[in-house]
């Protein structure tokens, strides 16, 4: 059983940046497909970026040239570096992984979730 635990949330102001981690367990994180998805309340989970195993990485195109997904195999853990933030990107931020298969933009592509941390943009 896979488990995923996000952390590094909090508020910060328009223009800055976070680091957000997800850290798993599992002897085989580095074999997985990784992604990052948000949700902000009373809309869909949308989808924010993605990795396979061997380090391809799509992104969203409202986050691409401003968030960057890295993952340190050692650690197990994933990371969304986030940067110019903006109040649109206010959300909760799950991670997300898949023991097989590419980097896909699809949530019921993904068999594990985090429980997700909570990012604030302010103006």
């Amino acid at each position: 059983q896979v488990q995923l635990v996000e952390s590094g949330g909090g508020l910060v102001q328009a223009g800055g940046s976070l680091r957000l981690s997800c850290a798993a367990s599992g002897p085989t994180f580095s074999s997985f497909a990784m992604a990052w998805f948000r949700q902000v309340p009373g809309k869909e989970r949308g989808f924010v970026g993605a990795m396979n195993w061997k380090g391809g990485i799509i992104y969203a195109t409202s986050v691409k040239g401003r968030f960057t997904i890295s993952k340190d195999n050692a650690r197990n853990t994933m990371y969304l570096q986030m940067s110019s933030l903006t109040p649109e990107d206010t959300a909760i931020y799950y991670c997300a992984a898949r023991p097989s298969g590419g980097a896909s933009s699809a949530i019921d592509d993904y068999s594990y979730w985090g429980q997700g941390t909570q990012v604030t943009v302010s103006a």
